[in-house]
């Protein structure tokens, strides 16, 4: 691909940008650093269009080259002209659920502001509350990109976002959104032959996806409706159905398991903490058969006195 419409370059000038953002108020001041940051926002965007289809990016030109260079048709570097910011957000939140255009529009109208007119601050917006609302959107394209945070910001910077994520009461929900509605997209672009080539290579449905616990039941995905599994290692109670129990017994023994984890092998969906799988609505625990002989393991020293 070309490079002034390829994703990864996009994506690593994003970065490079985010670098700046993030230095400390030592080096720049937070209105220099929201001015990066928005920068970069519009790049993420711009990737993960481009990621689908460079056409989704290249502003049409009257002869037509900037569109015949991004499908691949010519070759050639062309003037980049992309579409607008206001067309890059729109077609994000189209595309990339729950992206809000409405609160990237509001970045990129203070970056405006801030370089054209005659304020001499980016935002009204206080910095505590400005970062928070910044990363939200930011992580929704950065998942859109199948990537991860870390290869954004670097595994330093890495829990300054985390922080910043906490911070934002919606973010837990537009997590899990954005991981059902990506997992959604996924499987449709595989039925359809248009998953792009590098997401082919690594994922396919059927793959296993689980993360190893020790206790698994299954559970309707709420991305594809298919059967998962929840999955859990944290013994919650222990139910002994009447009678004598422990080694040599089969009284039959109902253990509640605390579920840690959620995976759909048929779309891919991945679900890691106790706060996704509520949010998600589904079970935060399952009940499993244990092993009479595995009784002292599950409730301690039982039946010792």
């Amino acid at each position: 691909m070309t490079t002034p419409y390829d994703h990864d370059a996009l994506f690593f000038k994003a970065k490079m940008f985010l670098n700046r953002a993030m230095d400390s108020e030592d080096v720049r001041p937070f209105d220099e650093q929201a001015l990066w940051a928005s920068l970069a926002l519009e790049l993420l965007a711009k990737a993960a269009l481009a990621r689908v289809s460079p056409l989704l990016v290249a502003e049409p030109t009257e002869d037509g080259k900037n569109l015949l260079i991004a499908s691949g048709l010519v070759d050639g570097e062309g003037r980049f002209t992309s579409v607008r910011a206001k067309t890059l957000f729109s077609r994000c939140q189209k595309a990339f659920r729950p992206f809000n255009e409405t609160e990237a529009a509001k970045i990129t109208t203070a970056r405006n502001e801030y370089l054209h007119g005659s304020a001499a601050g980016f935002t009204n917006i206080p910095e505590s509350a400005w970062w928070p609302r910044y990363w939200a959107q930011a992580a929704i394209l950065v998942h859109a990109l199948d990537r991860e945070m870390h290869e954004l910001v670097g595994l330093e910077r890495n829990s300054v976002v985390t922080t910043h994520l906490e911070q934002n009461t919606q973010n837990l929900e537009n997590s899990v959104q954005m991981l059902i509605e990506r997992s959604k997209q996924r499987l449709a672009q595989h039925r359809a032959g248009t998953l792009p080539a590098k997401v082919a290579r690594e994922w396919r449905p059927g793959l296993d996806n689980s993360a190893g616990f020790l206790h698994r039941e299954s559970a309707r995905c709420p991305a594809c409706g298919v059967e998962g599994l929840l999955e859990g290692d944290e013994v919650l109670e222990t139910d002994v159905h009447g009678g004598h129990a422990g080694p040599g017994y089969d009284t039959p023994i109902e253990l509640t398991i605390g579920a840690e984890y959620f995976g759909c092998s048929m779309c891919g969906l991945a679900l890691d903490s106790y706060e996704l799988l509520e949010a998600a609505d589904l079970e935060t625990s399952f009940t499993v058969e244990g092993d009479p002989d595995d009784l002292d393991y599950y409730e301690g020293d039982y039946g010792n006195d």
